[in-house]
């Protein structure tokens, strides 16, 4: 499904008004009405109690005005507070604002403090609370009358339906920019808003609804949004079948450079991984003193013993073993537990940098890169790269925290800057490539946060590249199944799971999709 920003769909608005010759009133009777249909389906068992509709200055508030007409239709008790003077009220909401005075809905005043708490009652005994004060576009904290009536919308025990944004709340970073409603459900137009699809503004948006309001897909392709959001719907499309005659040779051979002492179950868990996605073959190549441990743990990997170091890690003239054993593999996957000795980083910024194969640079093959970006912008092949946000942090000279405050951001400046498909992992991972490109992922649970969890991810993006998907196709599908494999682990113990029973879980998830 496609995400849009704020401008993006004030473009999508702006195109079918001028371009396709749709009224913008006939837009909001569209959004007003499926809004209505909504709340009679989700919340029918509080009707009885009356709907309290908040309506702000701007077309918000002129879809919470038709809302407030299609549930008065039909015998549902309706009560409107305005949140401004008459006189503000412009363009279609002055029209429909007219029309529910004309129809006889009751409609309040509400432009100071006082006559918004002396309206606490009828708040606090609504079924339904409509949060129509303001939507997508703010791009400033409420205030004055706007910020107490987010409070007492918030301090009622009624549900709160938001149209099209929770008032306060930013459309693009999913940031509150003051007071901001907690919604119950939002129910936004056209497309998903990116603030309603990460965090924090998941929080805030509730269960989300999208209806379609009238907008001309042909109008999608025209503004050029640069946004998904995985879906069940996505990942199916973009898994292929199985050739009836395919054999191993078919599903590609993939290489894991991984493991050290200690370290041992992380190429095996990236090798899982890539199995159960579908790969055929799987080499590890490991530290001689961990293959007999790794080859024991998988068998049916295969495996390929390196010269090592004292300290158990992978020596930098391991390079010549590694670089013949790549030139025939449709991909690989590097870093998984490889060690961060001098020799370990210098091998893997040399396979990195001078292997055209496609590959998967993960865990410690991101700290052996650091600020070098040109040791994957210049790489001869593809490349992936999986951090999580301390390692986006290495990545970018900043902190964790300052990765987490621009999730989308960050992830689309380090492809930019390295040039690769960018997977930054974490609650709704964000996946980005370097033409600016990006996609939200929306599987996946706090279960997930434990130990080799991205061992196996990383595998079952390498395992799809290996089969001949491309590093964006991969990425994105291999993020949602991976998701969705812990997802169905969640059904039945919500954590303490483990990462080989999420890869177990992937051929039933290749099944569903």
């Amino acid at each position: 499904m496609l995400l849009v920003t704020s401008k993006e769909m004030q473009a999508l608005d702006r195109m079918a008004m001028d371009e396709f010759c749709i009224p913008s009133i006939v837009l909001m009777e569209n959004a007003g009405r499926g809004v209505a249909e909504l709340i009679l389906e989700d919340f029918k068992d509080r009707l009885s109690s009356g709907v309290v509709i908040i309506a702000g200055p701007g077309n918000n508030g002129g879809d919470g005005f038709v809302i407030a007409r299609r549930l008065d239709e039909i015998g549902v008790k309706v009560k409107v507070l305005t949140l401004c003077e008459t006189e503000k009220f412009s363009g279609d909401a002055a029209v429909n604002y007219r029309i529910v005075r004309a129809v006889g809905v009751p409609v309040k005043e509400c432009h100071d403090a006082d006559a918004l708490n002396a309206e606490r009652r009828s708040l606090d005994s609504a079924g339904v609370i409509v949060d129509a004060i303001f939507g997508t576009g703010l791009n400033r904290g409420l205030s004055g009358v706007f910020a107490e009536a987010v409070e007492l919308a918030n301090a009622s025990s009624a549900p709160v339906v938001s149209v099209d944004m929770p008032s306060g709340l930013s459309g693009d970073t999913g940031y509150p920019l003051g007071p901001v409603i907690k919604a119950e459900m939002t129910v936004t137009m056209a497309l998903p808003k990116l603030g309603q699809v990460i965090y924090p503004g998941i929080n805030y948006t509730g269960r989300l609804k999208v209806i379609d309001i009238g907008v001309p897909r042909a109008a999608f392709d025209r503004v050029g949004i640069m946004a998904e959001l995985l879906d069940v719907d996505r990942a199916s499309k973009t898994l292929r079948p199985r050739h009836p005659q395919g054999h191993k040779g078919t599903f590609g051979h993939m290489m894991v450079i991984a493991g050290s002492r200690g370290k041992s179950g992380a190429g095996v868990l990236s090798a899982f991984g890539a199995l159960r996605v579908g790969a055929g073959l799987v080499t590890v190549a490991c530290p001689a003193g961990v293959q007999p441990v790794i080859a024991g743990m998988l068998i049916e990997a295969m495996t390929e013993g390196l010269p090592e170091n004292s300290s158990g890690e992978v020596a930098f003239e391991a390079l010549d073993v590694i670089k013949p054993m790549l030139a025939n593999k449709k991909a690989a996957v590097i870093g998984p537990g490889l060690g961060l000795c001098r020799e370990a980083r210098d091998l893997m910024r040399d396979v990195i940098k001078t292997v055209p194969v496609p590959m998967v640079v993960d865990a410690d093959a991101i700290t052996a890169i650091g600020l070098d970006h040109a040791c994957l912008a210049d790489a001869k092949g593809l490349r992936v790269i999986t951090p999580h946000p301390g390692e986006a942090a290495r990545l970018l000279g900043c902190s964790g925290a300052d990765i987490e405050k621009d999730r989308v951001g960050n992830a689309k400046r380090l492809a930019e800057t390295t040039g690769a498909v960018v997977v930054l992992k974490g609650a709704r991972t964000v996946i980005a490539e370097s033409g600016g490109r990006y996609a939200i992922n929306t599987t996946g649970n706090p279960g997930m946060g434990s130990g080799g969890m991205g061992d196996v991810l990383a595998g079952v993006i390498g395992g799809l590249v290996a089969q001949g998907y491309g590093p964006w196709d991969a990425a994105c599908l291999g993020v949602f199944i991976h998701g969705y494999a812990g997802d169905r682990l969640a059904q039945s113990g919500a954590f303490g799971y483990l990462a080989s029973e999420l890869a177990s879980q992937i051929p039933a998830v290749l099944s569903e999709l």
